[in-house]
C-alpha cells in the first residue's frame, strides 16, 4: 500500500540536495533508525547524482509504503537518459565511472532492502528502492 506520493525534479546539484533533504524527512516520519536514515540517505543521494550526471536529469518519486507488518519507504528515480548499456558491468563492485561518492550502483543496492532496475538503452532507467523499519 503507498501513501502520498512527493515528487522532486533532478536537474541541479541543488535537487540533488533536495532529494536527500526529502528522504531525510520521511525516513525520520516512517520511524527508520538513524542508521538506517543514513542508509537510505547515502543511497538515495548516490542514486539522485547518476540521475543528474549520467541520466541528464529526471524525477524522483518518494513515497511511505506499508506492508502486513512495517512500514517503509519506496524512492524511485526515473530519467529518459541513454539507459545502462551493460547492466552486470555497472552492478559489478567497485565498479564507477567517477564522479559519485564511489559507491556505485552495487553499493546503493547493498544499503537499502530492495532495489530493482528497468532499464534500456536510448530509453532511460528507472531505479527503485526501498527501506523497510526494523
Amino acid at each position: 500500500m503507498n501513501d502520498d506520493v512527493q515528487r522532486q525534479p533532478v536537474v541541479t546539484d541543488q535537487d540533488v540536495v533536495r532529494v536527500r533533504q526529502l528522504v531525510r524527512t520521511v525516513a525520520v516520519a516512517v520511524k527508520l533508525s538513524l542508521v538506517d536514515q543514513t542508509k537510505l540517505v547515502t543511497a538515495a543521494s548516490e542514486l539522485a547524482r547518476n540521475t543528474l550526471v549520467y541520466g541528464g536529469g529526471g524525477e524522483v518519486e518518494v513515497s511511505r509504503v506499508h506492508n502486513d507488518r512495517r512500514a517503509g519507504i519506496r524512492i524511485v528515480f526515473a530519467d529518459q537518459g541513454p539507459g545502462i548499456a551493460d547492466l552486470d558491468l555497472a552492478l559489478t563492485d567497485g565498479y564507477t565511472t567517477g564522479g559519485g561518492l564511489g559507491l556505485g550502483l552495487s553499493g546503493a543496492r547493498r544499503l537499502v532492502d530492495e532495489f530493482e532496475i528497468e532499464t534500456e538503452p536510448g530509453k532511460g532507467t528507472a531505479i527503485t528502492i526501498v527501506k523497510w523499519c526494523r
